[in-house]
């Protein structure tokens, strides 16, 4: 059923230009946010953590976006429940995505929680490129959203949630290796990369998956998802972490690297995905790596990890509106196709703001 009313919740860098490219897409969007923000589309301030007055605001819409921090989609993802609406979010966070499995299993609308750049795009690389094969060996998905011009011992800067980062960096990570679903621990299994002649180190971190490990479960001798940077970063966040114990205290833990490291408008976003498998009775590589740069959308410059971001959900928005996705339950992000995806709207981007390696 096609629907055009949508509100997108939490209207920072990345919800602010996920309401634009959805304004473009032809949606009728009304952003919603803590504190009153100026936008060229309609905007409401409301308390997000009451969910009986947003359940208020939410009457009439069709669909949520949320662009929320981790911890309010619980709350948000069961008003969209009982509202009938279709829910989409970026989280990264396991227990807020089990939580949303539940919901969906009695949902009217479509539950699409992963819709990001990690979980989100990626996994939907991946499963295209293990498409391919007649059995698949592994499946590696690696992203690294970066500054393009890194200073300091990190080589980094906080483009993104510091609380999704510092989750990420110790949560623990699912992994399928050799066939046994795994948990391990964050920051480990360090490997180096080369991507347009640029040297990065990859590691584990949590939640790049989202659903994957239980898709391919029994089907795939190995499956991983790795953060890059650049050299020597997982050295110094394992001695901030561990040695200086800031596990113990996450929120001061972010609150130090962002102020030591802030955002830069020059960033780029690595992409290495690669499947392995038997194709025609040989053994085959296959591989999308690319780098994403800032480009100019709505007259503005945009960082590379907001727009990536924000597209990865909007073109999966375009193609449930387009019939071409499920209209209700659970959406897994690997059950998405690459190539309608690629044709919408705003997943083009993704073409159009790509730097090959070849």
């Amino acid at each position: 059923m096609a629907f055009t009313k949508i509100a997108v919740l939490g209207l920072g860098k990345v919800g602010h230009l996920a309401a634009e490219l959805l304004v473009e897409a032809g949606f009728e969007v009304t952003g919603i946010d803590a504190r009153a923000v100026a936008a060229p589309f309609p905007t409401r301030a409301v308390d997000l953590k009451d969910t009986g007055g947003l359940a208020e605001v939410l009457k009439g819409q069709e669909a949520i976006l949320s662009c929320l921090p981790y911890h309010l989609n619980i709350g948000v993802s069961t008003v969209a429940h009982k509202l009938g609406l279709h829910y989409f979010d970026l989280t990264e966070d396991v227990p807020t995505t089990k939580h949303i499995r539940e919901l969906a299993k009695t949902s009217k609308g479509l539950m699409a929680p992963q819709c990001g750049l990690a979980p989100g795009f990626v996994g939907i690389v991946g499963a295209h490129l293990a498409d391919q094969f007649e059995k698949v060996r592994s499946i590696r998905l690696r992203v690294g959203a970066l500054p393009q011009n890194p200073t300091g011992l990190l080589g980094y800067a906080f483009n993104w949630s510091p609380e999704g980062v510092v989750n990420e960096y110790l949560n623990d990570c699912e992994v399928i290796e050799e066939g046994q679903l795994k948990t391990v621990s964050a920051m480990e299994w360090l490997e180096t990369i080369y991507i347009d002649g640029m040297q990065l180190e990859a590691f584990t971190t949590s939640g790049g998956l989202g659903t994957m490990c239980e898709t391919y479960a029994d089907k795939i001798e190995n499956l991983d998802y790795k953060t890059m940077r650049y050299p020597g970063h997982v050295k110094l966040m394992n001695f901030f972490f561990h040695e200086l114990l800031m596990r113990e205290n996450r929120t001061e833990a972010g609150r130090i690297l962002t102020n030591a490291k802030p955002p830069v408008d020059e960033d780029v976003v690595y992409v290495h995905v690669a499947a392995e498998g038997m194709q025609n009775g040989q053994m085959r590589r296959k591989e999308f790596v690319r780098s994403y740069y800032p480009v100019e959308i709505g007259g503005k410059s945009r960082t590379a990890i907001a727009w990536t971001t924000s597209a990865s959900v909007v073109g999966v928005i375009e193609m449930v509106r387009a019939g071409k996705l499920p209209q209700s339950g659970f959406l897994k992000q690997e059950e998405i196709a690459l190539e309608p995806y690629l044709e919408t709207k705003t997943g083009s981007l993704y073409k159009t703001g790509a730097r090959s390696r070849h």
